[in-house]
């Protein structure tokens, strides 16, 4: 099969932010996962406090299950995927925003069903927009590019993806790269290598968003299974694609893939995203060697270092929140923390309850947290703990929030929930 499929096999007919400098993304968008900079931060004022799952919901619309995609806001229009039926299905979605009708719902390609960890979907990366186009990833690996009208512009097939436990990284864009990470692990029947993954299995790789034909392929070298999303960073006034594995973090120069810099990061199936501040990186490993550690990336002679590390309350799932010198993390049995971002000293720690998988946001000041069980708690980003307000839609969430227009945007697994009037 020819690795880039035509648009015709779709039955049905499409800034200043680093990643989609090409593209026309507004300021209120929420563009990838984790929204405009990949950290979890909304510039958005007047946010709402107070829902329940029916009261101040703008509108509420079945979308097909299973996908633990999270979803993105450009314009006017939601997207998200799914991988229906029994999960061969990879279909993009998309809503209108205002009013929650579905605008279209495609099948834009099918997909085998191999192993995966059962809290995971065949569905679970979110998609990226420049704001012209829309690029999914789904469980095999396999790219696709569709205009705002559902048509396909190209598919790249050039991943087979295997893991243990299913793929769970979402793309980022970088002026007209698409860049997605595939740590993989052995194949059923291969050699048994535990979560350690053979050298040629763990890449970074980068495709042009015009056409989906690769431009690199960086080998990241003997590693562990890892489903993190990846970040960009200036260093030194220059650009650096910030990556991690299972045990390492890495630079790569982004327009090339040159490998600049490598740090150990001892884990094995590492999930929270890399969150950047205060010139360092800040990543997590819950399983294996758990820690939540800061490291500084290199620059010019000086290499690269780990600055600090905690051991306690380490998140498996959940992606940090960084805020004024500050890191607050959520662990997967619902204990929040604060620590200072630049020594790791812990300010504090507090049970806020439920299992959480998504990752919370940033907005004017408070973070908000969405546990497994469908309740939101709102707390103050601030050294004294303080809970604003707690909400429950009563249904199981393990997608992050979107966040546009000065509303919410919550995903069950049945439903999209518009928070906000």
């Amino acid at each position: 099969m020819n690795r880039f499929a035509p648009a015709s096999i779709v039955p049905v007919v499409v800034s200043a932010l680093a990643f989609c400098a090409a593209g026309q993304v507004r300021a209120e968008d929420w563009p990838r996962f984790r929204g405009p900079t990949g950290q979890g931060v909304s510039t958005e004022k007047n946010l709402p406090l107070r829902w329940s799952a029916t009261e101040n919901v703008a509108w509420k619309t079945a979308v097909p299950p299973l996908g633990w995609s999270s979803p993105i806001v450009i314009k006017d229009r939601v997207f998200l995927t799914t991988a229906a039926g029994s999960g061969e299905s990879c279909r993009i979605i998309c809503i209108d925003a205002r009013t929650g009708q579905v605008v279209w719902d495609k099948e834009v390609l099918r997909q085998a069903l191999r192993r995966k960890e059962g809290r995971n979907s065949y569905a679970t990366c979110t998609p990226v927009s420049d704001g012209t186009m829309v690029y999914a990833v789904f469980a095999e690996g396999t790219i696709v590019a569709v205009d705002f009208d559902g048509n396909v512009a190209w598919i790249n097939r050039d991943v087979r993806y295997y893991s243990q436990h299913g793929l769970a990284v979402s793309p980022i864009l970088w002026e007209d790269l698409l860049i997605m990470q595939y740590d993989a692990s052995a194949e059923e029947g291969d050699l048994r290598v535990g979560w350690q993954i053979p050298w040629d299995r763990s890449f970074v790789l980068a495709v042009d968003k015009r056409t989906g034909r690769e431009r690199w392929r960086a080998m990241r070298g003997r590693s562990r299974i890892g489903h993190i999303t990846p970040n960009i960073m200036t260093v030194g006034g220059k650009p650096q694609l910030i990556s991690a594995a299972g045990d390492v973090i890495q630079g790569f120069e982004p327009a090339s893939g040159r490998l600049l810099w490598t740090v150990a990061n001892p884990g094995e199936g590492v999930v929270p995203s890399i969150v950047i501040g205060d010139g360092l990186i800040f990543t997590a490993s819950g399983f294996g060697a758990p820690a939540i550690r800061a490291t500084r990336p290199a620059e010019g002679d000086t290499p690269a270092q780990v600055v600090w590390e905690v051991k306690q309350q380490v998140p498996m799932m959940s992606s940090f929140i960084y805020s004024d010198g500050r890191l607050f993390t959520i662990k997967e049995t619902g204990i929040a923390m604060c620590l200072d971002a630049r020594t790791g000293k812990i300010i504090w720690t507090e049970r806020i309850g439920g299992t959480h998988s998504a990752s919370p946001i940033l907005a004017e000041g408070r973070i908000y947290f969405l546990s497994e069980e469908g309740e939101s708690v709102i707390i103050e980003a601030a050294d004294q703990f303080r809970v604003v307000a707690t909400n429950t839609i009563g249904e199981r969430c393990r997608a992050s929030y979107a966040v546009s227009g000065g509303r919410l945007f919550i995903r069950s697994e049945k439903n999209l929930y518009c928070i906000g009037k």
